[in-house]
């Protein structure tokens, strides 16, 4: 079962070499690391969130409104990167922290379960987004930040690259520090946590924000890839994000899984999408089958344990 979603994605990417030769070109396999990258930024973060047994649907809004406060700010700054307009960039992270740590605090301290407090924060990001763009769409044109698209080493664009690196300080986080190995003993057993001695609602809180942080990252690289920010940027985060981690393997129920499960399971989620496209199927046949594969792995990974999206 450990390596099931690595040998998953092998064999997709072999039947759709095999069904259509030109899949397994560079030039397509940069065209799943451009789809894959915002979506793997998000469901980082929500990896996280996982872990400790809990669940977050703010996503969409938490890109949505940090991906128009980058835009504002961004051109209120300089428009351009190589101008003060650099300072957009920790602040949308900054944003997506706060967005975060006020998801925490709503959740542990209104006693609220996880998924309807963060579904409300979600509903709040998307219409202050709408509030602050009045349904417009915001562009962002810096040539040099829409170098993360346009500017390609070997191949790839430099947000693949980019993610890269954001993927292993994920990895570090998970694996090096005592913020990480926290995550595994909530989501492990709450009480036991408890009883040990470790601050469990201050662990949440610190894990929502966190999770703010990198949904930020992913804003910055939807609004990278398009050169737009707008109301609807954070569309789709929602589904994609939760069952690539699903699909990748970290169980909903907590203490199981991690970083590198939740990029197996994106690019298992943006194979079937662009390989489908690759040989003709429509759309709605790769929602068909990425709802089965979600049941699937839901099933195959609840065979000893039940879900529960309260905590």
């Amino acid at each position: 079962m450990k390596w099931a979603p690595l040998i998953v994605l092998l064999v997709l990417i072999l039947l759709f070499t095999v069904l259509e030769p030109r899949f397994f070109s560079v030039r397509n396999l940069a065209r799943i690391a451009i789809s894959s990258t915002p979506a793997l930024m998000v469901a980082l973060g929500v990896t996280f969130i996982i872990i400790m047994g809990s669940i977050d649907l703010s996503m969409e809004g938490t890109v949505s409104v940090t991906a128009v406060v980058f835009a504002f700010a961004f051109l209120a700054l300089g428009g351009t990167v190589l101008s003060w307009a650099w300072l957009a960039l920790p602040l949308a992270i900054l944003v997506g922290a706060v967005v975060g740590f006020i998801n925490g605090l709503v959740h542990v301290k209104l006693r609220i379960p996880s998924f309807m407090a963060s579904l409300a924060m979600g509903f709040v990001g998307t219409g202050f987004a709408l509030l602050l763009t009045g349904g417009d769409r915001i562009r962002v044109e810096d040539e040099v930040f829409r170098g993360l698209l346009t500017e390609r080493w070997l191949g790839f664009p430099v947000m693949v690259y980019v993610a890269a690196l954001f993927l292993l300080i994920g990895w570090f986080i998970q694996a090096k520090t005592t913020l990480g190995r926290n995550f595994y003993a909530v989501g492990g057993g709450e009480e036991l946590a408890h009883a040990s001695g470790l601050n469990v609602n201050r662990v949440r809180i610190l894990g929502f924000t966190l999770a703010g942080m990198f949904y930020a990252v992913g804003a910055l690289m939807a609004v990278g890839r398009i050169g737009i920010a707008e109301t609807a940027t954070g569309n789709n985060f929602m589904f994609m994000s939760i069952t690539s981690v699903v699909v990748g393997g970290t169980a909903l129920w907590g203490g199981i899984g991690g970083v590198w499960n939740t990029l197996v399971g994106v690019l298992i989620v943006n194979v079937i999408g662009n390989g489908m496209v690759v040989i003709g199927l429509p759309g709605y046949v790769q929602d068909a089958v990425l709802g089965l594969l979600v049941i699937v792995a839901v099933v195959l990974s609840t065979d000893r344990k039940s879900i529960s999206f309260v905590k």
